[in-house]
């Protein structure tokens, strides 16, 4: 490993099947030390994981960073957001955490949005409607289902608070992530105790919020982690926040991140409040916002159907009239929890390589349809649009996403983005800078811009015409649930 021309630190991203670290010189940006280790998610009806499992996975990520993350003097872990992690008065887990992608509090999200006033009343409050992924409708699904595990919580976290709080021995969070738990109130930028109450959740278990550029605490002893006692520990942010971070992201510049789940988003200088559910008002993690939609089946859908079809993920040919709707784990964006994958218009000459595209022509439809209500009036229409996340490096990836949204595409060179973020951040302790000057100065979004192709008109109405007419389907009234 050659001399760094700074101080070193790390950043840490905790997603829904790994962990991985990366050791980067703070004055350059280069990464001179990676690692990374898997975790399990559990299969059927619900998606969760054991915390212990996180802690795990980030000591062997380190460890394969050698001597390198020794040397660091600040860390900072990013994470997937919303997952519902409750311990014990000891710091155990008191059962493996609720993630992201467990759909199984839909019907408490629907009830909580009535006895709140309503879609609009939640956005106006919190800066979102919550939907299934949201931490208040996992804790009302654990306070119904399991109350025996409810009673026994005395503390609740979110999946990189968790992290955060084992280095520190501290409760911390941050304005980033703490956004998408449904019980931060946007406007006031606190707490919501009259939702907390609603859920039966006391404030006092809850973590405090760090503010941006604040130092969460300091790496304590008693751990099997490479860094030194007194090393800085940022307040780190989830994992959207972090990756928004690691771009330099300036507002109006519009993101596309296409992993195990879809996201596209942009930084606003104007606090979000969208009554139809399909933004969530996010925080940032600097002091802006971060105006988001989700979806819960991008790459992981799009590549089960390529197994199903034994073809290679590249193997697209072009089609017109067949449509997938790909949404095998239920879906966020549109709202439908309890859908499944439909297929439309199969004939006797389609073919599989067009079954293939479909599906990523339905993957990236969901998106895009969200890509204006994400973004402010006065955004630039013609601003490439930033692709990043595991798909990004996709060719058939890039070519549907140039095709139907008819933007130029930008590719970041930069990888692991979230972890780099988390990076900056960690940075910004030592240097004194916002964390997103930190990797401007970085660098990280350079890369290929991909020129604008005509927009594929046709097959976005045509997806959207079969969504529309397939409702009653894909969403079964919840009476007869």
């Amino acid at each position: 490993m050659s001399a760094a021309e700074g101080p070193l630190v790390v950043g840490v991203d905790t997603s829904t099947q790994s962990t991985k670290a990366l050791v980067v010189d703070a004055a350059t940006g280069r990464v001179v030390a990676s690692g990374q280790a898997p975790h399990t998610v559990s299969s059927g009806a619900g998606r969760e994981s054991d915390p212990r499992q996180w802690w795990d996975a980030l000591g062997e990520a380190l460890a394969q960073c050698g001597d390198a993350a020794r040397e660091a003097a600040a860390v900072s872990v990013g994470g997937q957001q919303h997952g519902l992690v409750t311990l014990d008065g000891q710091g155990e887990p008191v059962r493996p955490a609720l993630l992201w992608n467990d759909v199984r509090s839909a019907p408490q999200a629907r009830r909580l949005i009535e006895e709140l006033g309503g879609a609009k009343a939640w956005a106006e409050r919190t800066g979102s409607v919550p939907s299934a992924s949201f931490t208040v409708t996992k804790w009302a699904w654990l306070t119904e289902h399991e109350p025996d595990a409810a009673r026994a919580v005395k503390a609740v976290r979110l999946p990189h608070d968790y992290l955060t709080e084992r280095l520190t021995g501290e409760g911390t969070t941050d304005r980033g992530d703490v956004s998408g738990t449904g019980w931060w109130a946007s406007g006031t930028e606190a707490y919501d105790e009259d939702i907390l109450a609603r859920v039966g959740l006391d404030p006092a278990l809850l973590p405090r919020v760090v503010r941006p550029g604040e130092v969460a605490g300091t790496v304590r002893d008693g751990h099997s982690l490479p860094f030194a006692k007194g090393t800085l520990v940022a307040a780190g942010t989830g994992d959207n926040a972090a990756a928004a971070l690691g771009l330099g992201l300036r507002p109006g510049v519009p993101v596309m991140s296409l992993g195990t789940s879809g996201t596209v988003y942009a930084v606003s200088q104007r606090r979000p409040a969208d009554p139809t559910g399909t933004v969530a008002g996010f925080a940032d993690a600097r002091g802006d916002w971060l105006p988001l939609a989700c979806t819960l089946n991008c790459t992981l859908a799009v590549d089960r159907v390529a197994a199903l079809l034994n073809l290679d993920r590249e193997a697209v040919e072009p089609g017109t009239g067949v449509t997938l709707l790909p949404f095998l784990d239920g879906e966020r964006t549109p709202n439908l929890p309890h859908s499944s994958g439909l297929l439309h218009g199969l004939r006797h000459d389609t073919t599989a390589g067009q079954l293939l595209q479909a599906a990523y022509d339905g993957a990236v439809h969901s998106l895009l349809g969200a890509l204006d209500l994400v973004l402010d009036a006065d955004a630039d229409p013609s601003a490439p649009l930033l692709l990043i996340g595991g798909g990004a490096r996709g060719a058939a990836w890039q070519q549907t996403v140039r095709r139907l949204s008819g933007r130029p595409v930008q590719i970041p060179e930069a990888r692991e983005l979230v972890a780099l973020g988390a990076a900056a951040q960690a940075a910004g302790l030592l240097t004194g800078e916002d964390a997103a000057a930190v990797a401007r100065r970085w660098n990280t979004a350079a890369g290929p811009v991909l020129d604008a192709v005509e927009r594929d008109g046709a097959t976005l109405e045509r997806i959207t015409g079969v969504l529309s007419d397939a409702a009653p389907l894909l969403e079964p009234d919840a009476s007869s649930r």
